[in-house]
Parts: C-alpha cells; structure tokens; sequence
C-alpha cells in the first residue's frame, strides 16, 4: 500500500511539475484569477489521484492535461487579443489621483478604506494626501506614485484618519488630543456641516487635509 502511494505521488508530482513548468513562470501575487483556478483545479485532481490507488495514473493525468491545454489555449490568444485579455485578466483601475481618493472607482472593485489604507501602510506611505496616483491592478496589488514633498520640521509621514468614509474615527482623534467638537468646527470652518459628507480626513502639521465624498 504505502509503496503504491510512494509510487504515485512522486509521478503525480513530476506531472504537475512538468504542467507548471510549461505554462510558464509567475510570482504567486502576479496570479491572475484563472491561473489562480487552473492552480487549484490542479492541486485538487492531484490530491484525489494520490489517494485513489484503484484509478490509474493517465486517468488523473488526463483532466490535468486538458486543464493546462486549456490555459496555453488561452495564454495565446490572450497575447494576440486585448479584448480578451482584458475579459479574462480584468483592466487596472486609479483608486487615487493626486491625492484624490476615487470612491465610486473603489465601490465597484469592492475595495475598501482599509485596504487601501492598509496597502500604502505597507508602501511606508502614511497619508493619502502624499500620493500622486494609486492604481488597483488586476492581481490585487496596488501600484503607488508618491508625491515630491516639502518635508518641514513639524512634518510626520504618518497620520492616523480622522474620518473615513463619514465615519469619525474617535480613538485617532484622541492620539492627537482632540475631539469631535473640535474635528466639526474644523470642517465647518472649511464649508463642511456633517462627517457624512467626508470621505477621508485626516491630521498633520497643523494642517487638516479633507477629501469630500463624491455625489452618489
């Protein structure tokens, strides 16, 4: 049993090496969303043929075989077709253009503030307001273009939100020693009467940076 089992794992693992290594060579984050299923259909069918010892090895290699067919199919006329790259692959989308952030763009990608406050955490950016542009690529990444800043004494790269998507954030405000009373004077003293109409604000050098909500 267990020499049968060794047998087949290393031919299936040969297999699936052999499959992934025709289709070509990409990082893991660089997966589009049918990689990402071939990937998977692949692993699965490998793990059932592993653990049936009564199916022969060509017929788990068959559904594989036409699975990765399939893909090259596709990998080539995705190459010849940018209409059908993009059908398959999806189309990069500007989440934030000269500090702007782009909510309707957001909604429809279903990416939220914390993603995106998340991901320019992870760029080492800690305000929306240093960024020229942000493009949400198809793979999920999120492709930053940092502004050229005048860095003054008082100047902090990182800022805590106030609000985000008219929500007052209360434990920020408190890291600054401030409140909502203060945060909406300050907005009224800019032409702003309610958090709702807030997109994202946030706090630093003295400066309030506001971004209002786009009209739905």
């Amino acid at each position: 049993m267990y020499g049968s089992m060794t047998i087949r794992t290393i031919v299936i693992y040969l297999i699936i090496a052999f499959f992934f290594r025709i289709m070509g060579k990409r990082e893991i984050g660089e997966l589009s969303l049918l990689d990402l299923v071939v990937y998977i259909l692949l692993t699965e069918i490998a793990a059932i043929g592993i653990d049936n010892h009564d199916q022969p090895i060509f017929e788990v290699a068959y559904p594989m075989f036409l699975i990765v067919v399939i893909q090259i199919i596709f990998s080539i006329i995705s190459l010849k077709s940018v209409r059908f790259r993009k059908l398959l692959d999806g189309t990069p989308v500007l989440i934030i253009s000269d500090g702007k952030i782009l909510e309707k763009e957001m909604k429809k990608q279903r990416y939220t503030f914390d993603d995106l406050l998340l991901q320019l955490r992870e760029k080492d950016i800690g305000d929306v307001r240093d960024v020229a542009y942000a493009i949400l690529e198809p793979t999920g990444k999120l492709s930053i273009f940092k502004k050229e800043l005048d860095k003054s004494p008082e100047y902090s790269s990182l800022t805590f939100p106030l609000i985000l998507d008219g929500a007052v954030q209360e434990d920020n405000l408190k890291h600054y020693n401030k409140d909502k009373v203060w945060l909406l004077q300050q907005l009224k003293n800019n032409g702003y009467n309610d958090f709702k109409q807030i997109a994202y604000c946030s706090f630093r050098g003295n400066e309030l940076f506001i971004d209002k909500k786009e009209i739905e």
